[in-house]
């Protein structure tokens, strides 16, 4: 009887799903309120600085005004401290240079109306890539939902405000483009190609283009990626793109030995470290896991060509292919949980496809503290099981299962 639950999940029906959905939401929102109410100079209870990260691109944006190097480590950390200088070390900055048009704006205001700015900006176009898929699958309305319910439970929508992170903008810009492949593959090119500002979720994306062969969107997107480096190459100088190099060595470096922190981490090669494997162990384990999700989604694309479905599976797929990746990039799974949910709807749910769409959903909340406090990395496991039933159901031929209407009011 406990196994059916899990594998059927019946009494996970609309009406309850709003209801929890309502308790997260209001959670988060005591959460937010409770870390602003209690920070003192823009400082929180913990001692860290308001959205924690965004200091890293705002002393960019300082010092390209200044005509600084912002991969010159020793004066990042100095320009950083000028303003505040945290007991647990600095926020370093490894972007390429693609990404300094975007700081450059920053510089010129106050931290924290710089901060406000890059929320709203990068808040909005996240809401209105996630209205897109929103409207391409008319069928979560029949939930009675509005959008922002759910928005407003993902905990992974707070973790990117306490970090004023740039995961809305790179999961804006890659779920529009990849909805977009086959109807505005212009449109979808640009997205693609500005995306490259964090080109570690975009490894799965030729991949799928090529094998689907959608050529106009490889081409469009590659001209886009190549007149945005030439673009910070010509206003910031060609020798940052050298200098970039050299930072996203000590990056990696960096990230091996874990000064990011491996329970903050939520990618297979973190969880491996975390549990005391070797750097060659886990790199070995973490190319395994993203050959195998290149491989699934270059033979699905191959097979099927451009779909919603494919979209979803490299979208999926994208936290497993990269050893990088923290628990606010988890942003980007909103896209295939609402086409999945979309399609479980309008065709029937599969077996534990409600259980690992509710699993992958509230994860974020629970990831980095058990793994920081018990060493137990969960979210490698979810993302993986997750990426298994999105590949499972992108893959089922039409007739392969029943039309069936959404769970009554009450169920």
């Amino acid at each position: 009887m406990g196994l059916l639950i899990l594998r059927e999940m019946n009494w996970l029906g609309a009406g309850r799903v709003r209801g929890y959905l309502r308790l997260l939401a209001l959670l988060n929102a005591a959460m937010v309120i409770w870390l602003l109410a209690t920070a003192h100079g823009g400082v929180d209870a913990n001692g860290f600085l308001l959205g924690s990260d965004f200091i890293s691109f705002w002393t960019t944006g300082r010092m390209l005004i200044s005509g600084a190097d912002p991969y010159d480590a020793a004066a990042h950390i100095a320009a950083q401290r000028t303003f505040f200088a945290s007991a647990s070390g600095y926020t370093a900055f490894f972007y390429p240079p693609s990404f300094l048009a975007l700081c450059w704006p920053l510089g010129w205001l106050g931290y924290f109306p710089a901060l406000a700015a890059w929320l709203l900006a990068t808040g909005a176009l996240y809401v209105a890539a996630v209205r897109v898929w929103w409207r391409e699958l008319p069928v979560l309305a029949r939930l009675g939902m509005p959008l922002w319910l759910p928005l407003l439970a993902y905990p992974a929508m707070v973790i990117v405000v306490t970090h004023g992170q740039t995961s809305w903008l790179v999961a804006a810009l890659l779920g529009t483009g990849l909805l977009l492949v086959r109807r505005q593959p212009v449109l979808a090119g640009l997205c693609l190609g500005l995306a490259t500002v964090k080109p570690q979720f975009g490894l799965l994306v030729p991949l799928a283009l090529i094998a689907s062969r959608e050529w106009k969107v490889v081409l469009v997107a590659a001209i886009t990626a190549l007149l945005l480096a030439g673009l910070s190459a010509w206003a910031f100088g060609p020798q940052l793109w050298l200098e970039w190099l050299a930072a996203s060595a000590r990056a990696e470096v960096a990230m091996a030995d874990g000064a990011v922190g491996f329970g903050k981490m939520t990618s297979v090669f973190a969880a491996l470290r975390l549990l005391g494997a070797t750097n060659v162990a886990a790199y070995a384990v973490q190319a395994l896991v993203a050959a195998m999700a290149a491989t699934l989604v270059v033979i699905h694309g191959w097979r099927r060509g451009w779909r919603p479905g494919l979209a979803a599976l490299v979208l999926a797929g994208a936290p497993l292919a990269t050893p990088f990746v923290l628990d606010y990039d988890m942003v980007l799974l909103a896209f295939p949980m609402l086409w999945l949910t979309g399609e479980g709807l309008r065709r029937g749910f599969l077996p534990y496809e409600k259980l690992v769409l509710l699993l992958a959903f509230v994860a974020t909340a629970f990831a980095r503290p058990l793994a920081l406090n018990l060493s137990a990395p969960i979210m490698p496991l979810v993302l993986l099981a997750f990426f298994a039933i999105v590949w499972r159901r992108a893959t089922l031929r039409p007739a392969a299962h029943c039309e069936e209407q959404p769970q009554p009011e009450g169920a």
